[in-house]
Protein backbone atom coordinates (compact mmCIF):
# COMPACT_ATOMS: atom_id res chain seq x y z
CA UNK A 1 0.00 0.00 0.00
CA UNK A 2 0.93 3.50 -0.38
CA UNK A 3 2.68 5.16 2.34
CA UNK A 4 2.13 8.50 1.31
CA UNK A 5 2.31 10.89 3.81
CA UNK A 6 0.45 14.06 2.03
CA UNK A 7 -1.36 12.07 -0.21
CA UNK A 8 -5.30 11.10 0.35
CA UNK A 9 -6.52 7.55 -0.72
CA UNK A 10 -9.91 8.34 0.32
CA UNK A 11 -10.33 10.07 3.24
CA UNK A 12 -7.03 7.92 4.84
CA UNK A 13 -3.19 9.50 4.76
CA UNK A 14 -1.20 6.32 4.67
CA UNK A 15 2.47 5.68 5.99
CA UNK A 16 5.29 3.55 7.18
CA UNK A 17 7.08 2.88 10.68
CA UNK A 18 10.10 1.06 11.76
CA UNK A 19 9.97 0.22 15.40
CA UNK A 20 13.69 -0.80 16.61
CA UNK A 21 12.99 -3.87 18.72
CA UNK A 22 16.71 -5.11 19.34
CA UNK A 23 17.70 -8.07 20.96
CA UNK A 24 17.63 -10.07 24.33
CA UNK A 25 16.34 -7.22 25.79
CA UNK A 26 18.74 -8.33 29.06
CA UNK A 27 17.99 -5.28 31.38
CA UNK A 28 14.89 -6.08 31.99
CA UNK A 29 15.81 -9.60 33.11
CA UNK A 30 14.24 -11.92 34.62
CA UNK A 31 10.83 -10.88 32.68
CA UNK A 32 12.15 -11.38 29.22
CA UNK A 33 13.40 -14.94 30.09
CA UNK A 34 9.58 -15.45 29.21
CA UNK A 35 8.80 -13.19 26.49
CA UNK A 36 10.46 -10.54 23.96
CA UNK A 37 10.58 -7.22 25.96
CA UNK A 38 8.59 -5.55 23.66
CA UNK A 39 5.27 -7.67 25.00
CA UNK A 40 6.26 -7.19 28.36
CA UNK A 41 2.99 -4.93 29.86
CA UNK A 42 3.75 -1.52 30.62
CA UNK A 43 0.11 -0.65 32.47
CA UNK A 44 -1.49 -3.41 31.50
CA UNK A 45 -0.81 -3.06 27.53
CA UNK A 46 1.86 -4.42 25.57
CA UNK A 47 4.68 -1.96 25.71
CA UNK A 48 4.74 -1.60 21.51
CA UNK A 49 1.16 -1.30 22.08
CA UNK A 50 1.53 2.24 23.32
CA UNK A 51 2.91 3.63 20.39
CA UNK A 52 -0.80 4.93 19.18
CA UNK A 53 0.14 4.92 14.96
CA UNK A 54 -3.04 4.12 13.34
CA UNK A 55 -4.34 7.31 14.33
CA UNK A 56 -1.95 9.26 12.42
CA UNK A 57 -2.38 6.79 9.31
CA UNK A 58 -0.10 4.52 9.82
CA UNK A 59 -0.92 1.35 7.89
CA UNK A 60 3.00 -0.68 7.59
CA UNK A 61 4.53 -1.30 10.66
CA UNK A 62 8.29 -2.89 10.44
CA UNK A 63 9.32 -4.40 13.53
CA UNK A 64 13.59 -4.76 13.64
CA UNK A 65 14.40 -7.81 15.39
CA UNK A 66 17.27 -10.28 16.09
CA UNK A 67 15.65 -12.33 18.98
CA UNK A 68 12.27 -14.55 18.54
CA UNK A 69 10.62 -12.91 15.77
CA UNK A 70 8.05 -15.93 15.19
CA UNK A 71 6.93 -15.06 18.80
CA UNK A 72 6.68 -11.41 18.13
CA UNK A 73 4.93 -11.80 14.98
CA UNK A 74 2.36 -14.61 16.54
CA UNK A 75 1.02 -12.33 19.12
CA UNK A 76 0.88 -9.30 16.96
CA UNK A 77 -0.80 -11.18 13.89
CA UNK A 78 -3.99 -10.90 15.79
CA UNK A 79 -3.59 -7.32 16.53
CA UNK A 80 -3.63 -6.09 12.69
CA UNK A 81 -7.27 -7.01 12.19
CA UNK A 82 -7.85 -5.06 15.44
CA UNK A 83 -5.65 -2.17 14.31
CA UNK A 84 -5.89 -2.24 10.79
CA UNK A 85 -1.92 -2.06 10.63
CA UNK A 86 -0.06 -4.54 8.79
CA UNK A 87 2.62 -6.09 10.82
CA UNK A 88 6.34 -7.71 9.39
CA UNK A 89 9.37 -8.11 10.68
CA UNK A 90 13.16 -7.78 9.46
CA UNK A 91 15.41 -10.05 11.00
CA UNK A 92 19.16 -9.09 11.89
CA UNK A 93 21.17 -12.20 11.41
CA UNK A 94 23.61 -9.73 13.67
CA UNK A 95 23.42 -6.73 15.84
CA UNK A 96 23.22 -4.21 13.48
CA UNK A 97 23.33 -0.94 15.97
CA UNK A 98 20.75 1.49 15.58
CA UNK A 99 20.95 2.42 11.32
CA UNK A 100 21.82 -0.58 10.70
CA UNK A 101 18.38 -2.64 10.50
CA UNK A 102 17.18 0.81 8.30
CA UNK A 103 19.64 -0.46 5.59
CA UNK A 104 18.15 -3.92 6.03
CA UNK A 105 14.66 -3.13 6.51
CA UNK A 106 15.28 -0.87 2.83
CA UNK A 107 13.26 -2.62 0.92
CA UNK A 108 9.88 -2.67 3.22
CA UNK A 109 10.43 1.11 3.49
CA UNK A 110 10.76 2.42 0.05
CA UNK A 111 7.89 2.23 -2.01
CA UNK A 112 8.46 4.73 -4.73
CA UNK A 113 6.19 7.35 -3.26
CA UNK A 114 9.17 9.43 -1.76
CA UNK A 115 7.04 10.03 1.69
CA UNK A 116 9.10 10.18 5.00
CA UNK A 117 8.05 6.97 7.35
CA UNK A 118 8.61 6.86 11.45
CA UNK A 119 11.36 5.32 13.22
CA UNK A 120 10.58 4.05 17.09
CA UNK A 121 12.38 2.61 19.86
CA UNK A 122 10.23 0.19 21.40
CA UNK A 123 11.71 0.55 24.77
CA UNK A 124 10.51 4.61 24.74
CA UNK A 125 6.86 5.71 26.54
CA UNK A 126 6.01 8.64 26.19
CA UNK A 127 3.03 11.57 24.91
CA UNK A 128 4.19 10.52 21.43
CA UNK A 129 3.50 14.66 19.49
CA UNK A 130 2.84 11.96 15.85
CA UNK A 131 0.81 14.23 14.36
CA UNK A 132 2.40 17.40 14.93
CA UNK A 133 6.17 15.66 14.13
CA UNK A 134 4.04 15.22 10.43
CA UNK A 135 3.33 18.77 10.57
CA UNK A 136 6.73 19.91 12.04
CA UNK A 137 8.58 17.80 9.24
CA UNK A 138 6.51 18.96 6.18
CA UNK A 139 7.12 22.69 6.94
CA UNK A 140 10.86 23.14 7.39
CA UNK A 141 11.78 20.90 4.47
CA UNK A 142 14.25 19.35 6.05
CA UNK A 143 15.64 15.37 6.09
CA UNK A 144 15.01 14.31 9.37
CA UNK A 145 12.69 15.53 11.90
CA UNK A 146 13.69 14.23 15.77
CA UNK A 147 11.69 14.41 18.99
CA UNK A 148 13.87 15.80 22.17
CA UNK A 149 13.10 16.02 25.42
CA UNK A 150 14.05 18.12 28.20
CA UNK A 151 16.50 16.42 30.84
CA UNK A 152 17.53 18.11 34.53
CA UNK A 153 20.83 16.38 34.25
CA UNK A 154 22.18 16.52 30.39
CA UNK A 155 25.60 15.53 31.33
CA UNK A 156 24.48 11.88 31.25
CA UNK A 157 24.09 12.13 27.43
CA UNK A 158 24.78 13.45 24.41
CA UNK A 159 22.19 16.39 24.03
CA UNK A 160 21.44 18.31 20.53
CA UNK A 161 22.17 22.25 20.31
CA UNK A 162 19.63 23.59 18.33
CA UNK A 163 17.85 27.21 17.37
CA UNK A 164 15.17 27.27 19.45
CA UNK A 165 13.09 29.27 17.16
CA UNK A 166 13.33 27.45 14.16
CA UNK A 167 14.11 23.81 15.35
CA UNK A 168 17.50 23.37 13.34
CA UNK A 169 20.17 21.03 14.85
CA UNK A 170 23.34 22.58 15.09
CA UNK A 171 25.32 19.88 16.36
CA UNK A 172 25.53 16.89 18.41
CA UNK A 173 27.61 17.52 21.43
CA UNK A 174 28.08 13.62 23.44
CA UNK A 175 28.37 13.26 27.40
CA UNK A 176 28.59 16.94 28.47
CA UNK A 177 31.52 18.23 30.32
CA UNK A 178 30.44 22.35 30.00
CA UNK A 179 26.91 23.14 29.48
CA UNK A 180 25.69 23.50 25.93
CA UNK A 181 22.44 22.44 26.48
CA UNK A 182 19.44 20.24 27.51
CA UNK A 183 17.62 18.64 24.78
CA UNK A 184 18.37 14.96 24.17
CA UNK A 185 17.57 12.42 21.59
CA UNK A 186 14.14 11.19 22.58
CA UNK A 187 13.94 7.98 19.70
CA UNK A 188 11.48 9.50 17.75
CA UNK A 189 12.18 10.23 14.16
CA UNK A 190 10.86 11.04 10.96
CA UNK A 191 12.54 10.54 7.97
CA UNK A 192 13.17 11.07 4.55
CA UNK A 193 13.70 8.00 2.48
CA UNK A 194 16.72 9.87 1.23
CA UNK A 195 18.28 8.74 4.38
CA UNK A 196 18.47 5.16 3.49
CA UNK A 197 21.05 6.44 0.97
CA UNK A 198 23.65 7.34 3.63
CA UNK A 199 23.12 3.90 5.50
CA UNK A 200 25.48 1.04 5.20
CA UNK A 201 24.75 -2.43 5.63
CA UNK A 202 26.60 -2.82 9.05
CA UNK A 203 26.78 -1.96 12.51
CA UNK A 204 25.87 1.68 12.59
CA UNK A 205 25.00 3.82 14.51
CA UNK A 206 22.45 6.43 13.61
CA UNK A 207 22.73 8.92 16.57
CA UNK A 208 26.80 9.13 16.45
CA UNK A 209 27.26 8.10 12.91
CA UNK A 210 24.42 9.20 10.27
CA UNK A 211 22.55 12.33 12.35
CA UNK A 212 25.94 14.57 12.89
CA UNK A 213 26.50 14.23 9.26
CA UNK A 214 22.94 15.25 8.23
CA UNK A 215 22.95 18.09 10.78
CA UNK A 216 26.35 19.71 9.43
CA UNK A 217 24.49 19.99 6.30
CA UNK A 218 21.69 21.78 7.31
CA UNK A 219 19.28 19.06 7.26
CA UNK A 220 18.00 17.84 10.71
CA UNK A 221 14.96 19.46 12.60
CA UNK A 222 14.27 18.85 16.34
CA UNK A 223 10.45 19.52 18.15
CA UNK A 224 10.80 19.52 21.55
CA UNK A 225 8.24 16.94 23.02
CA UNK A 226 5.54 18.85 25.45
CA UNK A 227 4.67 16.11 27.87
CA UNK A 228 6.53 12.82 29.74
CA UNK A 229 8.91 10.53 28.17
CA UNK A 230 11.04 7.45 29.42
CA UNK A 231 12.92 4.97 28.03
CA UNK A 232 11.29 1.85 30.59
CA UNK A 233 13.73 -0.80 29.25
CA UNK A 234 15.45 -1.61 32.77
CA UNK A 235 13.17 -2.00 36.22
CA UNK A 236 13.65 1.29 38.02
CA UNK A 237 13.19 3.23 34.89
CA UNK A 238 10.37 0.87 34.37
CA UNK A 239 8.58 2.01 37.60
CA UNK A 240 9.38 5.71 37.30
CA UNK A 241 7.84 5.58 33.92
CA UNK A 242 4.81 4.34 34.91
CA UNK A 243 4.30 7.40 37.76
CA UNK A 244 4.89 9.73 34.55
CA UNK A 245 2.59 8.20 32.28
CA UNK A 246 -0.34 7.63 35.28
CA UNK A 247 0.34 11.16 36.13
CA UNK A 248 -0.33 11.81 32.48
CA UNK A 249 -3.93 10.33 32.84
CA UNK A 250 -4.97 12.01 35.95
CA UNK A 251 -4.06 15.23 33.60
CA UNK A 252 -6.22 13.90 31.27
CA UNK A 253 -9.04 13.01 33.62
CA UNK A 254 -8.48 9.29 32.21
CA UNK A 255 -12.01 7.21 33.49
CA UNK A 256 -9.31 4.14 33.74
CA UNK A 257 -7.88 5.26 36.70
CA UNK A 258 -8.88 3.36 39.64
CA UNK A 259 -11.62 5.56 42.27
CA UNK A 260 -12.81 4.14 46.28
CA UNK A 261 -11.44 4.64 49.94
CA UNK A 262 -8.53 2.32 49.07
CA UNK A 263 -7.20 3.60 46.18
CA UNK A 264 -4.55 6.34 47.13
CA UNK A 265 -3.34 8.58 44.48
CA UNK A 266 -3.04 7.28 40.18
CA UNK A 267 -3.94 3.47 40.27
CA UNK A 268 -5.00 1.08 37.15
CA UNK A 269 -6.58 -1.95 38.20
CA UNK A 270 -7.52 -4.19 35.93
CA UNK A 271 -11.64 -4.88 35.35
CA UNK A 272 -10.86 -8.86 36.13
CA UNK A 273 -8.82 -8.59 38.90
CA UNK A 274 -10.29 -8.60 42.27
CA UNK A 275 -9.44 -6.40 45.50
CA UNK A 276 -9.95 -7.82 49.20
CA UNK A 277 -11.50 -5.76 52.12
CA UNK A 278 -9.10 -3.35 53.77
CA UNK A 279 -6.12 -2.34 51.06
CA UNK A 280 -4.76 0.50 50.50
CA UNK A 281 -3.45 0.33 46.48
CA UNK A 282 -1.45 3.41 45.64
CA UNK A 283 0.35 5.21 44.97
CA UNK A 284 1.67 4.52 41.33
CA UNK A 285 0.05 1.28 41.20
CA UNK A 286 -0.95 -0.92 38.26
CA UNK A 287 -3.19 -4.52 38.83
CA UNK A 288 -2.93 -6.36 36.10
CA UNK A 289 -5.91 -8.75 34.49
CA UNK A 290 -7.01 -11.90 37.00
CA UNK A 291 -5.04 -10.90 39.70
CA UNK A 292 -6.28 -11.19 43.25
CA UNK A 293 -5.50 -9.41 46.17
CA UNK A 294 -6.64 -10.63 49.09
CA UNK A 295 -7.56 -8.74 52.95
CA UNK A 296 -5.57 -5.96 54.28
CA UNK A 297 -2.56 -6.03 51.10
CA UNK A 298 -0.65 -2.84 51.27
CA UNK A 299 0.82 -2.05 47.51
CA UNK A 300 2.70 1.39 46.30
CA UNK A 301 4.87 2.15 43.43
CA UNK A 302 4.58 -1.24 41.74
CA UNK A 303 3.38 -3.62 39.39
CA UNK A 304 1.53 -6.59 39.73
CA UNK A 305 1.26 -8.65 36.25
CA UNK A 306 -1.94 -10.95 35.11
CA UNK A 307 -3.10 -14.09 36.56
CA UNK A 308 -0.87 -12.78 40.14
CA UNK A 309 -1.99 -13.59 44.17
CA UNK A 310 -0.78 -11.41 46.46
CA UNK A 311 -2.16 -12.89 49.75
CA UNK A 312 -3.46 -11.34 53.05
CA UNK A 313 -2.02 -8.25 54.60
CA UNK A 314 1.46 -8.85 52.04
CA UNK A 315 2.83 -5.46 51.40
CA UNK A 316 4.51 -4.56 47.99
CA UNK A 317 6.44 -1.79 47.12
CA UNK A 318 8.52 -0.16 44.08
CA UNK A 319 8.55 -3.32 42.72
CA UNK A 320 7.73 -5.76 39.53
CA UNK A 321 5.89 -9.25 40.65
CA UNK A 322 5.77 -11.43 37.12
CA UNK A 323 2.71 -13.31 35.81
CA UNK A 324 0.73 -15.39 37.87
CA UNK A 325 3.34 -15.25 40.29
CA UNK A 326 2.17 -15.46 44.47
CA UNK A 327 3.52 -13.49 47.27
CA UNK A 328 2.38 -15.19 50.49
CA UNK A 329 0.83 -13.88 53.70
CA UNK A 330 2.80 -10.89 55.73
CA UNK A 331 5.55 -10.98 53.03
CA UNK A 332 7.26 -8.01 52.76
CA UNK A 333 8.55 -7.31 49.08
CA UNK A 334 10.47 -3.79 48.39
CA UNK A 335 13.13 -2.28 46.98
CA UNK A 336 13.33 -2.84 42.87
CA UNK A 337 12.63 -6.61 43.57
CA UNK A 338 11.46 -8.15 40.48
CA UNK A 339 9.98 -11.30 40.53
CA UNK A 340 9.79 -13.65 37.25
CA UNK A 341 7.20 -15.28 35.98
CA UNK A 342 5.70 -18.35 38.44
CA UNK A 343 7.44 -17.11 41.37
CA UNK A 344 6.13 -18.24 44.33
CA UNK A 345 7.30 -15.97 47.27
CA UNK A 346 6.27 -18.22 50.86
CA UNK A 347 4.34 -16.58 53.87
CA UNK A 348 6.21 -14.19 55.99
CA UNK A 349 9.52 -13.50 53.27
CA UNK A 350 11.41 -10.37 53.60
CA UNK A 351 12.68 -9.42 49.79
CA UNK A 352 15.17 -6.74 49.79
CA UNK A 353 15.96 -6.71 46.02
CA UNK A 354 16.05 -9.74 44.97
CA UNK A 355 16.08 -10.59 41.27
CA UNK A 356 14.29 -13.64 40.89
CA UNK A 357 14.15 -16.02 37.89
CA UNK A 358 10.99 -17.45 36.38
CA UNK A 359 9.25 -20.82 38.67
CA UNK A 360 11.25 -20.62 41.59
CA UNK A 361 9.91 -20.81 45.43
CA UNK A 362 11.22 -18.42 47.54
CA UNK A 363 11.45 -19.96 51.27
CA UNK A 364 13.84 -17.78 52.81
CA UNK A 365 14.30 -13.87 52.85
CA UNK A 366 16.40 -11.93 50.37
CA UNK A 367 18.19 -9.68 52.91
CA UNK A 368 20.61 -7.55 50.15
CA UNK A 369 19.67 -7.39 46.51
CA UNK A 370 21.15 -10.68 45.09
CA UNK A 371 19.95 -12.60 41.74
CA UNK A 372 18.24 -15.87 42.80
CA UNK A 373 19.01 -18.82 39.72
Amino acid sequence: MDSSIYRQIGTCITMKALILVGGFGTRLRPLTLSIPKPLVEFANKPMILHQALKAVGVTEVVLAINYQPEVMLNFLKEFEAKLGITISCSQETEPLGTAGPLGLARDKLIDGSGEPFFVLNSDVISEYPFKEMIEFHKAHGGEVSIVVTKVDEPSKYGVMVMEETTGKVDKFVEKLKLFVGNKINAGIYLLNPSVLDRIELRPTSIEKEIFPKIAAEKKLYAIVLPGFWMDIGQPKDYIAGLRLYLDSLRKKSSTKLATGHHIVGNVLVHESAKIGEGCLIGPDVVVGPGCVVEAGVRLSCCTVMRGVRIKKHACISSSIIGWHSTVGQWARVENMTILGEDVHVCDEIYGNGGVILPHKEIKSSILKPEIVM
